[in-house]
């Protein structure tokens, strides 16, 4: 589990401390300040109620970037109860929303985040291929190894970057010999001083 980020009270939000759960999720769909919005965000996780969860993953596909983070570390604070949702949200259309939704379990670091983490390595946007990969640097199962490997020929060079870290966190010599190999191929010089790092 992991603690939300405290944001600034913004001008006319000092009084949603006092309301109920309705009246923040109320807030957090409909009001047009984004500040505000993101503050209904953070009261819905310290709240730690299953019924803030729905309006929560919805906030992950916000127009502001700023409520979409705060919707995701409110998730994150919800714990073991927000995987399931979590797991759904990793096959909204929207990038931005599986995006959050990956990171969201990766901060979750439980095994039941696994498997759509895993399936998140496979998603046609490269933002969710890297927080996925990024997320299972906590799991430390062999289970992610194999689909982990197959990202050392990502297009990205940052994906491709993140998952050298994931997989050095794992270690084993199937994970050294699949970075041996990966390195012979490397073009890219911040991607090979990592996979050097993860050998050496």
């Amino acid at each position: 589990m992991t603690d939300t980020k405290v944001p600034p009270v913004p001008d006319g939000a000092k009084d949603l401390e006092k309301q109920g759960i309705d009246v923040l999720i109320r807030t957090l769909h409909n009001n047009a300040e984004p500040a505000i919005r993101r503050y209904a965000a953070y009261l819905l996780g310290n709240a730690r109620t299953p019924q803030a969860i729905r309006p929560l993953i919805e906030a992950l596909g916000d127009l502001d970037k700023s409520v979409r983070e705060q919707a995701m570390l409110a998730l994150a604070a919800t714990g073991k109860a927000a995987i399931e949702p979590l797991s759904a949200a990793m096959k909204d259309p929207r990038w931005e929303t599986r995006y959050r939704a990956a990171e969201a379990l990766g901060k979750l670091a439980d095994e039941k985040a696994v498997k759509p983490l895993i399936q998140g390595l496979q998603d046609s946007r490269d933002h969710v291929r890297y927080m996925a990969a990024k997320g299972l640097t906590a799991v430390g199962d062999s289970e992610v190894v194999d689909p982990l490997i197959i990202l050392l020929k990502d297009d990205n060079a940052v994906v491709r970057m993140i998952t050298v870290k994931a997989l050095s966190a794992i270690g084993g010599k199937k994970v050294q010999s699949a970075i041996k190999d990966a390195l012979a191929h490397e073009t890219n010089e911040g991607v090979r001083e990592a996979m050097n790092a993860a050998l050496y």
